[in-house]
């Protein structure tokens, strides 16, 4: 007698897709807070589920704020929480009050810049239900780690991007609190 064997979905195969995971989001009936990061930017995304495929309601890249006047790393703790600032904006726009966060296949860890942009799209004004406890701590949020470390770098070589354009990272804090000024008064 000959087993059969079962092919597993081709995005379970590949290791992109938990679907265990993603038909509990889908029950719940509440917009998904998608995050997906790359070694250079934040990918954010508001998703509703439909029949036909998934419905995307607003989008945000975290390249967009350079668009906006952010000088410096777009995947850096600060940046990550901006995105999320300007996500939750664009989202409370298009009359959304809550989402799940759908972190995908990354690990959630405390404090990370996961978290970073959830603490951003929460101080927006949408809920959604994770504890306070996760959250970065707000000198991390506002870069004040990387304006220390910046000042203690005698190399040279850790901030070279940030030096060649001629960038004092020391200033991060003053800039961060004037684009979150900035984004909030658009």
């Amino acid at each position: 007698m000959r087993s059969r064997l079962t092919v597993q979905y081709r995005r379970k195969r590949e290791g992109r897709t938990n679907y265990k995971k993603r038909l509990i989001y889908l029950k719940s009936k509440t917009p998904r807070l998608v995050v997906r990061r790359t070694n250079k930017q934040l990918l954010l995304q508001i998703i509703e589920y439909a029949a036909d495929g998934d419905k995307i309601i607003c989008s945000v890249n975290s390249g967009a704020l350079k668009k906006m006047g952010w000088q410096y790393s777009c995947n850096n703790m600060p940046a990550c929480y901006l995105a999320g600032l300007v996500l939750g904006k664009k989202a409370k726009a298009k009359h959304v009050k809550e989402a799940i966060l759908d972190a995908g296949l990354q690990t959630h860890v405390p404090g990370s810049r996961i978290y970073a942009t959830v603490k951003g799209v929460v101080d927006s004004g949408i809920m959604v239900p994770v504890s306070a406890e996760v959250f970065p701590s707000n000198e991390r949020l506002s870069g004040s780690h990387i304006a220390s470390y910046y000042s203690l770098d005698k190399s040279n070589t850790q901030f070279s991007t940030y030096r060649a354009k001629k960038l004092d990272a020391a200033k991060m804090n003053k800039d961060f609190e004037e684009f979150k000024k900035k984004i909030a008064s658009n």
